[in-house]
């Protein structure tokens, strides 16, 4: 599998070829990627400060993990070891929904993805990989909720248009809890 090329799909998530994810990512090309987003039994989010480092959006807050899988690789399979890969740990996750954005970059990168996004729940020892995050943390839907009023620049592009999905998915999930 060669983990340097990306899945380019179609608006309905065809696969119609792959490419290298940087050149991807210079012509703004469609591709296949996924969010995770864990949550400990308090409901707390994991999110995690991207690394300076990354070729785009270092230092921004985003959820627990996001990348691209591989040609030839499952969806669910690349969450499963970018989670591990990333944030050190492994837990079973699901798929909550989709979506498609489009997000222009100063550097002259565009980010234009079929985000699978999945969910899951994790307590234990986070492990971080330091060349990918910077640091973690939890925090409620609501404080997250204030700061993406209060600093919006504080945070990625997708991780801004997927919360307020991820938010309804949540409080959806605590009224089944609850009844």
């Amino acid at each position: 599998m060669n983990f340097s090329e990306v899945i380019l799909v179609d608006e309905l998530d065809n696969p119609i070829g792959s490419a290298d994810k940087l050149k991807a990512h210079l012509d703004g090309k469609l591709h296949r990627a996924f969010s995770i987003f864990i949550f400990n039994k308090e409901g707390k989010m994991l999110l995690q400060q991207r690394a300076l480092e990354k070729y785009h959006s270092g230092g921004l807050w985003s959820n627990t993990c996001c990348s691209h899988p591989s040609p030839g690789e499952e969806t669910v399979q690349a969450a499963k070891r970018r989670l591990k890969e990333e944030v050190g740990f492994q837990t079973a996750i699901y798929k909550i929904f989709d979506f498609v954005y489009k997000a222009e970059f100063e550097n002259g990168l565009t980010e234009y993805e079929f985000d699978h996004v999945f969910a899951g729940e994790y307590e234990g020892d986070i492990d971080y990989n330091k060349e990918e995050i910077m640091d973690v943390c939890f925090k409620s839907m609501s404080e997250i909720k204030n700061d993406l009023n209060n600093s919006p620049t504080a945070y990625t592009v997708w991780f801004k248009l997927a919360f307020p999905k991820v938010e309804a998915w949540w409080y959806q999930q605590l009224k089944y809890k609850v009844a």
